[in-house]
């Protein structure tokens, strides 16, 4: 069993879709992050394991989820629950890794619209893609929020953001700890109608997620 966290806060109007469409042999966490639609509710009747999560941020959730995934099968992978990415395309990131040709993977994404990936996060992006080629040496083109790695490889990383810098710190440690780390595309759509970015969907959240990203790089 293939576990796949959920970080959630507030994606009620996805939850439905996107757990019906969960690939045999992959058993959905949702870590709920203070969604107030319903959204905890929701994952647990559609049969998602869900955590809940006091601390606020994407690290927090991400972090929380990870610990409550099962140590034995030891793959996890990590996805948005706005909608925006089909699980069944799941298998495209985890597979590399269980079969031991990285030991991260990530999913650049891959737009099926021209509204899926607003200008102003395709930008940021784009400026932080090129700034983690330069750090790790990676060659990356996307920040991969569909991602997968093993559990205890993960952990073993000691990651300390608990916001939006989490996914990058994720990839610099990566990088400190020699792994091999490879990316693949995944389809990019846009969000589930009703449900909000808390990123993408404003420049002002793309700002903020930027310079959680950005003090990453500094450290």
């Amino acid at each position: 069993m293939t576990d796949v966290v959920l970080p959630c806060l507030d994606e009620a109007a996805a939850l439905p879709w996107l757990l019906s469409r969960m690939p045999s042999g992959y058993r959905p966490i949702v870590a709920d992050n203070g969604s107030t639609d319903g959204s905890p509710e929701i994952a647990a009747a559609h049969g998602a394991t869900v955590v809940r999560v006091a601390e606020r941020g994407f690290g927090a959730a991400v972090h929380a989820g990870l610990l409550a995934a099962d140590p034995v099968d030891g793959v996890v992978c990590v996805m948005d629950a706005d909608g925006s990415f089909d699980p069944a395309q799941l298998p495209r990131v985890a597979d590399p890794v269980r079969a031991g040709e990285a030991r991260l993977v990530l999913g650049r994404r891959r737009p099926t619209t021209r509204g899926a990936w607003p200008w102003h996060a395709r930008l940021a992006n784009t400026a932080l893609a090129h700034l983690l080629r330069r750090t790790t040496g990676f060659p990356l083109h996307d920040l991969g929020p569909m991602r997968a790695a093993r559990r205890a490889d993960l952990l073993s990383l000691g990651l300390r953001d608990r916001r939006f810098g989490y996914p990058l710190e994720m990839v610099v440690g990566a990088a400190r700890a020699g792994w091999s780390v490879s990316e693949v595309d995944v389809d990019y759509a846009p969000r589930a109608a009703g449900t909000r970015s808390k990123v993408t969907g404003t420049v002002r959240g793309t700002v903020r997620a930027v310079l959680d990203m950005s003090r990453v790089l500094a450290r």
